[in-house]
């Protein structure tokens, strides 16, 4: 189902909770969602839904990513960059790693690690700030 965006920045800095295998419906609600705003978003964490769980998903090389519970294992390369996001006005500095390892669980709840870089590693950290109800 797409679900409205949440723009409430006290909602949106709540931190999030491990999300469990009757958390699907929402990791479904998040691809419906980003789909729906395909021309404008391409990461969304639950938490922009409304729902604070540790669930992401993300357009990773023209693909569309669900990661559940993921954890960073591994960063390097940092730098400064400019972020918008569809919760939030404008844009704004941050700062980000090159190249990240994350941990997650699959839309099946199966382990996967995956080494992500540049711009699709941007696209995670982002999204994994919100759940730490960080903002840009």
């Amino acid at each position: 189902m797409v679900r409205n965006i949440v723009k409430d920045p006290i909602v949106l800095s709540r931190p999030s909770s491990a999300a469990e295998i009757n958390d699907l419906g929402t990791a479904q609600d998040l691809l419906d969602t980003i789909k729906a705003n395909a021309e404008k978003c391409v990461g969304m964490a639950a938490n922009m839904i409304g729902v604070h769980k540790t669930i992401l998903v993300a357009l990773i090389d023209n693909r569309y990513e669900v990661m559940i519970n993921p954890v960073i294992l591994k960063k390097s390369s940092p730098y400064e960059t400019q972020e918008g996001c569809l919760s939030l006005e404008g844009v704004r500095k941050t700062k980000r790693c090159r190249i990240i390892k994350v941990e997650y669980l699959d839309m099946d709840f199966k382990k996967r690690i995956k080494t992500l870089k540049d711009f699709n590693a941007q696209i995670i950290q982002h999204e994994m700030d919100h759940f730490e109800g960080i903002l840009i």
